[in-house]
Parts: C-alpha cells; sequence; structure tokens
C-alpha cells in the first residue's frame, strides 16, 4: 500500500521560492514513476513534472527553467523545488504515485501574491 503525504505549500510574494515534499509512508514503495500536479480554484488539475526511477525528469512548458523535482535514494521521498513563482502558480500541489494503482496525495496549497 501506498501512503502519500504532501507539504510545503505556503503564502510568498512573487519571485520567492518554495520546496513542496511528498514522503510515502506506505510499504509498497513508488519505484518507478513520481509526479506532481496541481489544481487553480475553478480550473481542471494539470501535470506539472515527474521523474522515473532513473532520475530523468519532465517539466510542463509553464514550470521549466523554474521547477526541479528530485526524489531521495531511498525512494521514499518525493521533492519540488520551485522558484520565481507568480502568481499563476497558485494553486493546491498534489504528488502521484503510479504502482499498480494510481495513488495521490491530500494537496499541500501554494499561495503566490502580486
Amino acid at each position: 500500500q501506498v501512503r502519500l503525504l504532501a507539504s510545503g505549500g505556503d503564502s510568498v510574494q512573487a519571485g520567492g521560492s518554495l520546496r513542496l515534499s511528498c514522503v510515502n509512508s506506505g510499504s509498497t514503495d513508488c519505484a518507478g514513476y513520481m509526479s506532481w500536479y496541481r489544481q487553480a480554484p475553478g480550473k481542471s488539475r494539470e501535470f506539472v513534472s515527474s521523474i522515473l526511477t532513473n532520475g530523468r525528469p519532465t517539466y510542463a512548458d509553464s514550470v521549466k527553467g523554474r521547477f526541479t523535482i528530485s526524489r531521495d535514494n531511498t525512494l521514499t521521498t518525493l521533492y519540488l523545488q520551485m522558484s520565481s513563482l507568480t502568481p499563476e502558480d497558485t494553486a493546491m500541489y498534489l504528488c502521484r504515485c503510479v504502482r499498480g494503482a494510481d495513488y495521490w496525495s491530500q494537496g499541500t496549497q501554494v499561495t503566490v501574491s502580486s
């Protein structure tokens, strides 16, 4: 079983930085594919970034060059380092693990003010 807990969201001013974390406390690891999504009020959930076990990342065009995804060597914690934040980055951020089934964390709120 996978249990994901996302944290690190906060309110920051435009241009600021945040680091989100997603910890898997379950008995099943998330080796393979993990990702971050976000959902702003009134909008559909959108892909932000993903990472494979080999460390290969993928980013949405809207965050390329500003966000960096990583994971620890034990594959239990996923990170999202966010910099040069803009109000358009305001959203609830969720992490996702695909391991047989599709697992999602609860959201962690990021609010960026201008």
